[in-house]
């Protein structure tokens, strides 16, 4: 035992204290998945010929364009990714307006050229043009029906819409400033020179779906159907506008192929009895760590506890979506967490059977149990990492939660095991080294 000990002690009550205040906090609320809460699964599939190629650009576009859209209904996340070569699979936990969720992702998204005059709009601001109907999806709340603001929208004359692009993409000067630039279609070439030659100083607002997405000046005219937008745009910005100028519209056609409306499989009772069930496990597992191992059991479970606490505040400060699946993973690594302390103490009995000293003990057993922690722990890294590839890359959303939440527990495991049980053991059992020499009852052995 040195001073050491106490600075990781102090570390750990920080850490644990943060954890804690994220748990109570209710700006950090746990997400559920559609298996706990129920909601909307929507499969679409590209709506074009089977002979007909469709890129993993364009399949990959139309999944941020979905995303965004979905984003827009407020639902706790969505989840929403490419499924195979011409497939989406959207997820919306809770929803409670699915034809108005369908609605959303399946239409085409509008790109919009309104003449702004002397104002520059801020980006996000939802604008009413002159030849929409009715208010704009952002004036709506996620119900479709309750207003934002009771502030309406400004309302604009359209200059042109998103067919009056052809390309669009991003560069950087000479010096190495952003910009996007971008050409028209043919039949728009001189309405856009005359319209800009005569709007010079001027702006001219980009909006998609209704909602300020840019508003450059018009510095001067624009002929031959080629122009640049400037701004101080970083590189990830000017990429993201290029992209939006460029799908204003979803790439490629989409269909619905198949919806879905999920009820929460387990229902409230039975999350009810999942979470008594695992409280009674654990409970199970701390009595059994304190009868058989005694003291450095008793240390054990306190360790334990701060794991559990550290795995929550996690789930719920990232987010992590919760489903039955990523449950099954924590309760795995909570599994080897369990069995990384059982590892240590039968390396420090076996120590103490052969006549060391308790500290020569806790040092060796620490020591010698760290190398097949670290391996068994790695391995199973290992197998997370390739479970969350292939999640991703078939759309299998319930193994990559499953994946996640093995991946975190398993390396806060490692850093409860090595640490925080090493730092308790040590700071309790290492001052009362001699006293406990001759009560080996206590140690388990």
């Amino acid at each position: 035992m040195n001073s050491k000990d106490y600075v990781w002690l102090l570390i750990i009550i920080i850490i644990l204290a943060v954890a804690g205040w994220v748990v109570q906090n209710p700006d950090y609320p746990i997400v559920r998945g559609l298996d706990l809460q129920g909601g909307l699964q929507v499969l679409l599939e590209a709506d074009v010929p089977l002979d007909q190629s469709v890129t993993i650009e364009q399949m990959d576009t139309a999944r941020q364009i979905i995303d965004q859209r979905v984003n827009a209904l407020g639902v706790a996340e969505p989840l929403v990714v490419v499924e195979g070569e011409r497939r989406i699979l959207v997820e919306l936990p809770g929803i409670e307006n699915p034809e108005d969720a369908i609605a959303l992702i399946q239409e085409t998204a509008l790109l919009e050229f309104i003449d702004t005059g002397d104002t520059p709009l801020p980006e996000g601001l939802c604008v009413r043009t002159t030849e929409q109907e009715g208010p704009s999806r952002c004036e709506l709340g996620a119900d479709g029906e309750t207003a934002v603001s009771s502030t309406p929208a400004p309302a604009f004359d359209v200059v042109m819409n998103g067919a009056a692009l052809r390309t669009a993409h991003s560069e950087a000067s000479q010096f190495g400033d952003q910009y996007v630039a971008f050409s028209l279609q043919p039949d728009f070439t001189d309405v856009f020179a005359n319209y800009t030659a005569t709007h010079i100083g001027k702006f001219l607002t980009i909006i998609l779906d209704k909602q300020v997405i840019s508003s450059p000046r018009i510095q001067s005219e624009i002929s031959g159907g080629q122009g640049t937008i400037t701004g101080d745009f970083t590189l990830e910005e000017a990429r993201k506008l290029a992209l939006q100028l460029r799908f204003g519209s979803l790439p490629v056609p989409l269909r619905i192929e198949s919806t879905r409306q999920v009820g929460a499989t387990l229902g409230e009772l039975s999350i009810e009895a999942s979470i008594r069930a695992g409280v009674i496990g654990l409970a199970i597992v701390l009595l059994f760590m304190l009868v058989y191992y005694r003291l450095p059991g008793l240390l054990a479970d306190v360790a334990l506890l701060g794991y559990a606490l550290l795995n929550l505040a996690v789930f719920m400060a990232l987010p992590i979506t919760l489903t039955l699946p990523a449950i099954t993973g924590f309760l795995i690594s909570s599994g080897m967490a369990v069995d990384a302390n059982i590892l240590v103490f039968e390396r420090m009995k076996e120590e103490l059977r052969k006549g060391s000293s308790l500290t020569e003990a806790i040092g060796t057993g620490f020591d010698r149990a760290w190398t097949s922690i670290r391996d068994s722990n790695i391995a199973t890294l290992v197998i997370s990492f390739i479970l969350l590839i292939f999640g991703r890359s078939f759309g299998a959303s319930t193994v990559q939660g499953f994946a996640y939440t093995l991946a975190i527990g398993v390396m806060i495991s490692m850093f409860t095991a090595v640490f925080v049980t090493k730092t308790f053991v040590r700071i309790v059992m290492g001052r009362s080294a001699n006293w406990l020499s001759g009560k080996k009852w206590l140690l388990g052995v």
